[in-house]
């Protein structure tokens, strides 16, 4: 059962509606002091529809922008919540389903697809231009890249190897009598 819009959440449905761990959303809670999660006794934590917008707006922007913390920090201190709240708005309309963040499972995968990374998106352009700060990040992108050709590679040589026909085996007994 899923809970009203309006309903105050605990850390782990937020952690699991935002698919990031629960130690991230403290993390965030300290370097950003407009998250301010009502908290219960025993230092429990419930999360208001208004902190669910603005944590949205900041995954958003980490995550999909690649801003860096300090970036997001200072888009909030020079634009303000609620421009980092429709960032995460507009993030929750547009994302399906099947894009939050779980892959497919492979053996659901048809045996004729054509390329493992065939339908790969780009990297957003945003992420492209922000690598300053984020150390390794073309690297990375480089590695994957390079991690996928060998994939493609492995993927040839066992349909290769699928292709060719299995060698008849006669049983040795049957030579034997043949013989």
């Amino acid at each position: 059962m899923s809970k009203a819009a309006e309903a105050f959440r605990t850390i782990s449905e937020v952690a699991d509606e935002l698919d990031v761990q629960k130690h991230v959303l403290r993390f965030w809670e300290a370097r950003f002091p407009q998250v301010r999660p009502m908290k219960r006794g025993g230092g429990r934590r419930y999360y208001r529809p208004e902190d669910m917008e603005l944590l949205r707006g900041i995954r958003h922007l980490l995550h999909a922008e690649g801003y860096t913390i300090k970036g997001v920090q200072k888009i909030l201190r020079e634009q303000g919540i609620d421009h980092v709240k429709q960032h995460g708005r507009t993030t929750r309309e547009t994302r399906a389903p099947a894009a939050r963040g779980h892959a497919p499972d492979a053996r659901a995968l048809p045996a004729n697809v054509p390329s493992i990374g065939a339908g790969r998106r780009p990297l957003p352009v945003a992420a492209r231009r922000n690598t300053r700060g984020r150390a390794g990040a073309v690297e990375q992108l480089a590695a994957v890249e390079a991690a996928i050709k060998e994939l493609e590679q492995c993927r040839a040589i066992l349909l290769e190897t699928l292709a060719k026909p299995e060698p008849v085996r006669v049983p040795r007994r049957a030579r034997a009598v043949g013989a």
